[in-house]
């Protein structure tokens, strides 16, 4: 039996309804145990919008231990004005997502599913918040990590997350690359349990520079990265992510490693959108998410599409369950 723990998201957004469509389906005929850290008042008008079809218990307490198979962790009482982001949906995500990394923390559960939350919410709200990739990552002490991207179909991996297109360049290094390609083998390996894990490499540049006519990274930093690294059997590449893409290539792949955001984001989007998962890998916790927004032009409908969110649940037990067997 293991806990996780639930994040109820931007407020304003969909992120309390998909929460609790999603324990709708998870908690029944489950022996797990579920948190779900959300503002009291938050909860009960979800609740209106979305009945829950399961038991739960309503605590002010960090460390309550659960009377029912669902704790909703009270954070406090929070102003919602659905469909926006304002300060008191910036702090309440903010501080979810706190009391979610307390829980990890002391061991009383083992993942965290994050809600979708707004950066702009968070920064009205006064809180310096790059995402939740980069905070977690920086509660656990830990430097060397990676946004990782999971599905059926594809996986996927950043060498660089929320940088401006102007930085990325400057940021690709042999060091930066063979840092997050050990993340990504272990990761691969341990979590996701693939013995042999087949890996691609995208070119920074069109055509993936096309033998130098086209910038020069790929020559200097990426081809010597991946014949050199102590990872090169598992490595190919440089591809062109066009054409990478277009001849559906990542089929034949683990995972595809990207440069930048956009450049793996915007496929793996077209190809999973509603079903992917993101996935903070190096890090001692378990954190997955939905691949989505907050949704605010349909936050409060009850039409939100929980699917995303049911499969970063689904990854989260899969990856506990892994680590647990590495033990």
């Amino acid at each position: 039996m293991s806990n996780f723990v639930f994040t109820c998201g931007d407020i304003n957004g969909i992120g309390p309804e998909i929460v609790v469509k999603t324990l709708n389906k998870i908690t029944k005929g489950s022996k797990d145990e579920f948190v779900f850290v959300c503002p009291k008042n938050i909860f009960k008008y979800a609740a209106k919008i979305i009945k829950p079809e399961f038991e739960y218990s309503v605590s002010d307490k960090t460390g309550s231990r659960n009377k029912k198979q669902v704790l909703i962790l009270n954070t406090g009482t929070y102003k919602q004005n659905t469909g926006a982001p304002t300060i008191d949906s910036g702090m309440s995500s903010f501080d979810s997502i706190e009391a979610s990394f307390q829980l990890l923390k002391d061991r009383y559960s083992d993942a965290v599913i994050t809600a979708p939350i707004s950066k702009t919410a968070i920064k009205m709200a006064g809180k310096n918040f790059p995402g939740h990739t980069e905070m977690f990552a920086g509660w656990c002490n830990v430097d060397n990590f990676v946004m990782m991207f999971l599905s059926g179909r594809m996986n996927a991996a950043l060498a660089t997350i929320h940088e401006p297109i102007k930085k990325v360049p400057g940021l690709i290094t042999k060091r930066l690359l063979n840092k997050k390609i050990d993340v990504i083998f272990n990761t691969l390996k341990r979590d996701l349990r693939i013995s042999s894990p087949r890996i691609a490499v995208l070119g920074l540049n069109p055509h993936a520079g096309e033998n130098g006519l086209i910038g020069s990274e790929e020559e200097k930093i990426l081809k010597p990265f991946i014949f050199q690294s102590k990872f090169s059997e598992y490595l190919s590449g440089p591809f062109s992510p066009d054409a990478f893409f277009a001849n559906r290539l990542y089929k034949n792949f683990d995972l595809v490693f990207g440069m930048y955001h956009d450049q793996v984001l915007s496929p793996f989007k077209l190809i999973n959108f509603g079903s992917g998962v993101n996935f903070t890998a190096g890090l001692p916790i378990v954190r997955t998410s939905p691949d989505h927004g907050t949704a605010f032009d349909i936050a409060g409908k009850g039409t939100a599409d929980a699917s995303s969110m049911i499969s970063a649940f689904n990854y989260a037990k899969r990856i506990v369950k892994n680590r647990k067997l590495n033990k």
